[in-house]
């Protein structure tokens, strides 16, 4: 049976060379479940591993995607179990990221909902062009109020994506949620990252300077006229989409950044901890990580 070792942890906490690491160790290459790590033309912002990384491990489902392209976590889904069913039946993968959603539409499975009609896509974003936020939850209340409990009704994407389903099927988005976990032809060993928090907040803030530096003002500037896209609707360019506008200044805007990347880690840290059968580890215990890892496999 094949082993997929899951590393996961929030943004900053140092997934990317540790899991370098530990795929040589075990000989093995890298599936990454960062979803913003699928478009190839923002990899400074989305903290992408280097082509000198890539070169050390392959790493499969990195810059595979154009910002163009509309892309969800059920298609991932489908996407690494093909992958899988192609490889040999007794290998070992790491799979490793921060997108919560992505983690476990691979691990437990998710649910499948209907493909949308592009005319309900392209007119529910017109409305929050126009309207704002504020209207289409409310729509939400009154056609899935069990749904509009749950949802974080700050993000306008979530929003946008249970109004499509229930729009498309005169149905709740909350009935396609059944929660049934398929079982999966592959072992799963999940390892979590932590740091304490006020050493997270200053590898944060420092990571967004470095980003800076290596020109992440450049890389928003050159997709800054498909702003209007999902996959651009995430931290980092938002902010810098706000400078380019003149509603901020770069100076706010990397606040802004750095801030808005604190809170998404805490929204994570909550998230990952609901799962019981992640083993912590701070990533400076590389060897008590791999003494896990050995024995889960025998």
């Amino acid at each position: 049976m094949q082993t997929l070792v899951v590393i996961l942890g929030s943004t900053g906490v140092g997934k990317t060379d540790l899991c370098i690491n530990i795929a040589k160790h075990l000989g093995c290459e890298i599936i990454n479940c960062d979803s913003r790590q699928f478009f190839r033309e923002i990899p400074i912002g989305t903290a992408a591993p280097t082509a000198e990384q890539q070169q050390r491990v392959r790493h499969h489902f990195v810059g595979n995607l154009s910002v163009d392209d509309y892309y969800s976590a059920s298609e991932y889904e489908q996407d690494v179990l093909r992958f899988l069913e192609k490889q040999d039946k007794d290998a070992t993968f790491l799979l490793t990221g921060g997108s919560m959603m992505y983690l476990d539409a691979v691990c437990n499975g998710i649910d499948e909902m209907p493909t949308i009609e592009e005319s309900i896509r392209i007119k529910l974003k017109t409305r929050l062009e126009e309207e704002g936020l504020e209207p289409l939850v409310a729509e939400l209340h009154e056609l899935d109020p069990m749904h509009w409990n749950t949802v974080d009704k700050k993000n306008p994407r979530r929003i946008l994506h249970a109004l499509e389903v229930c729009l498309q099927t005169g149905k709740p988005y909350s009935s396609f949620m059944t929660k049934e976990k398929p079982k999966r032809p592959f072992k799963v060993v999940k390892i979590g990252l932590t740091r304490p928090r006020r050493e997270l907040f200053g590898r944060i803030n420092e990571r967004v300077v470095q980003m800076i530096k290596m020109g992440l003002e450049e890389e928003a500037r050159s997709v800054y006229h498909k702003r209007g896209l999902n996959s651009l609707n995430t931290v980092g360019y938002k902010e810098m989409f706000s400078y380019f506008d003149g509603k901020i200044t770069k100076e706010e805007a990397i606040r802004k950044i750095q801030s808005n990347s604190r809170h998404y880690m805490k929204k994570q840290e909550t998230w990952f901890k609901r799962d019981k059968d992640i083993k912590w580890f701070n990533p400076k215990e590389y060897k008590e990580i791999i003494n896990y890892i050995d024995i889960s496999l025998k």
